[in-house]
């Protein structure tokens, strides 16, 4: 089988590489050039490009760089600073994933003639496909009924909840070689090999954020920055000021610098026209109910009233609720859920069982 691996620089993209030549498959290396500004975390900057290209050179593989960063602009940063300035919270990793990664890449990969993309993400493909690497070919017949997204292997790196946008049809077309290891197997496999990427931490940040400047700093280049009042839910008394309200965060805690009878409030609803933050108790600072919008389904999808578990951040833990269409009713109280944020819902009778995705446009507090 032909495939064309996204190669981060990182040590799972790396082993991906290396499990797939090792098993016998035709393999080719792409970087992305995402972001044409100053980087120095993540999958942007020029080190990380250099090290995946010396880890496809080791391995023997020819290695592309792609150049995205005009779709990358357009499509996470411009939303991503457009979001901020409107008090939501984005998400970009998952845009970056939707857009970019399973959008422009997959097409790429299509017409370039390869038979699947892979990746180096901790999650699972299961079922059978059709028409990868058959004699059905691959393109515009493929097909991936049955196909199900599963967490992966390694609970604590799982990123199920990054992918869950994918559709079948999109499953049907990506490997994730590295979903059935444990971090701890995948950089044992590294140093096996002597790859240099076998010890290089993870990455944990947006990449197009520079760690000596921050969120202030970026969004202050793109936009207006404002303060705002902190107001007391209730009693609507003005309890304290923040000097940017677009980095505030629905449910947030720290960095708000206020406390009313010695006890520390949260950030209950973030309305940046009025320069106004509702802060409360940390016992309203939970929601039961989160509405939603841009659903998107890996099969089927549910039907209203369906039974489910959902999670609302990519370290979290999925609980049960209901689909209600457009929103998710959670059976137990959950933290706030920040309007921007992504909801996945796995399956009742199977939670590593990915089902969709949606996206958080508002949660009332319990």
């Amino acid at each position: 089988m032909r495939v064309l691996v996204a190669m981060s620089g990182g040590v799972d993209s790396s082993v991906a590489a290396a499990v797939l030549a090792e098993a016998g498959h035709d393999v080719v290396g792409a970087t992305l050039k995402l972001w044409g500004g100053v980087s120095d975390s993540g999958c942007c900057s020029v080190a990380d490009v250099d090290d995946a290209r010396r880890v496809a050179e080791q391995l023997g593989l020819d290695h592309h760089v792609f150049n995205f960063t005009d779709a990358f602009e357009e499509s996470v940063v411009t939303p991503y600073v457009a979001d901020h300035a409107a008090g939501r919270t984005p998400n970009p990793c998952i845009e970056c994933n939707r857009s970019i990664k399973f959008g422009m890449l997959l097409d790429r990969t299509t017409r370039l003639g390869f038979d699947a993309l892979a990746t180096g993400h901790h999650a699972r493909v299961v079922g059978r496909r059709d028409g990868v690497g058959g004699d059905a070919g691959w393109g515009d017949g493929v097909r991936g009924d049955g196909l199900t997204l599963r967490r992966g292997t390694d609970k604590k790196k799982d990123q199920s909840y990054v992918l869950s946008m994918l559709s079948e049809r999109d499953l049907a077309r990506v490997i994730f070689p590295v979903g059935e290891l444990t971090k701890a197997e995948v950089r044992g496999r590294a140093a096996a090999v002597g790859l240099r990427t076998a010890d290089k931490p993870d990455s944990q940040d947006v990449c197009f954020i520079h760690s000596g400047r921050g969120r202030r700093d970026f969004l202050a280049d793109r936009i207006e920055l404002h303060g705002a009042e902190l107001v007391e839910a209730g009693s609507g008394d003005v309890v304290g000021r923040v000097p940017v309200v677009e980095l505030v965060t629905v449910g947030q805690r720290r960095g708000l610098g206020v406390a009313v009878d010695g006890r520390r409030r949260y950030a209950l609803h973030v309305d940046v026209p009025a320069r106004r933050i509702t802060v409360g108790r940390s016992e309203e600072a939970v929601c039961r109910h989160v509405a939603v919008d841009r659903i998107t389904w890996v099969g089927a999808g549910l039907a209203r009233g369906d039974r489910a578990f959902g999670q609302t951040s990519a370290h979290g833990s999925a609980t049960p609720c209901t689909w209600e269409g457009d929103a998710v009713a959670f059976d137990e109280p959950q933290a706030l859920v920040a309007p921007g944020q992504t909801v996945a819902l796995y399956d009742a009778g199977d939670p590593d069982a990915v089902l969709g995705a949606a996206t958080a446009t508002g949660s009332a507090p319990a």
